[in-house]
């Protein structure tokens, strides 16, 4: 769930769609993109999340709220560990990953020694840094995103929340990322600007439920870093998939929310759907 800051710092160079800001979310119609796969006695809702928002737009409301108080399940990508919001705000995302294992793990009474840390490339860990900077400066932070607000709705009303990979997968996936081959982007601020209004229009796009405006971040990926594209899309979107069309098998009503990032492209959770013989369809 941390992924998105990872992906748009690897992908610095792409210019923002639509080359200018966009105009407030706010004032556009707001429907994030959301699918359903169904059988004759189970039904999943596929949403795909904007991991780190401004909260200015409400976006739970029609379609995905209506989905969502339908279901008894919801399904993340992960559960990670909450950290205090003052430290969470000033943590990248494989810091925060590997600090919210350090302080729960701690929580328990197990030795923090034995937490695996996480270490990915210090040209990544510096971008993705950059990346969060500058969406602190738009005020957008992951307790306002939408993976957030849907677990704590879930978690509020006594609604079983599980995640589809573990967090120990993920603590070792950002350790095994390779290095980009691009240098990281400076914090000038002319650099700063222009990451600033590409999660503004990237922000909109989804509120507008656009999620092809991740594609070319995602193409720039797959060109730069086929290992780390294989790695964080292609493979995780597969074993999603599988986890959908085996889950058919059991009755019931479940909420499963992703990236937005991983419900678009050629390699999407739901063209590795199809492949199975398990057909997806977009709620308009």
């Amino acid at each position: 769930m941390v992924l998105f800051p990872l992906l748009l710092a690897s992908s610095i160079a792409v210019p923002p769609p639509g080359g200018a800001e966009t105009s407030s979310a706010a004032d556009q119609a707001v429907h994030p993109a959301l699918w359903v796969v169904k059988d004759a006695d189970t039904t999943i809702y596929l949403f795909g999340t904007f991991h780190a928002l401004d909260g200015t737009t409400n976006w739970f409301k029609s379609d995905v709220k209506t989905a969502f108080d339908r279901s008894n399940e919801l399904i993340l990508e992960t559960l990670v560990p909450e950290l205090p919001k003052k430290n969470a705000m000033n943590a990248s995302p494989p810091r925060q990953v590997a600090a919210a294992g350090k302080a729960r793990f701690a929580k328990r009474g197990a030795p923090v020694a034995g937490i695996p840390q996480v270490a990915p490339p210090a040209s990544l860990l510096a971008s993705t840094q950059i990346v969060m900077n500058a969406s602190h400066a738009r005020g957008m932070s992951s307790a306002q995103g939408a993976d957030a607000i849907l677990r704590e709705a879930a978690e509020n009303r006594g609604e079983t929340v599980a995640g589809l990979e573990s967090f120990q997968f993920q603590l070792n996936m950002f350790s095994s990322l390779p290095a980009p081959e691009t240098p990281a982007p400076t914090s000038d601020p002319q650099t700063m600007q222009k990451i600033s209004i590409a999660l503004a229009q990237l922000q909109d796009a989804w509120n507008r439920g656009d999620i092809t405006a991740f594609d070319p971040m995602l193409a720039q990926m797959r060109a730069q870093s086929p290992l780390s594209y294989d790695t964080m899309f292609v493979q995780r979107n597969a074993h999603w998939a599988h986890w959908i069309a085996e889950r058919l098998r059991q009755p019931g009503v479940i909420f499963v929310a992703v990236g937005a990032g991983h419900l678009t492209g050629p390699d999407s959770v739901q063209n590795q759907l199809a492949a199975q013989g398990v057909k997806s369809e977009r709620i308009e």
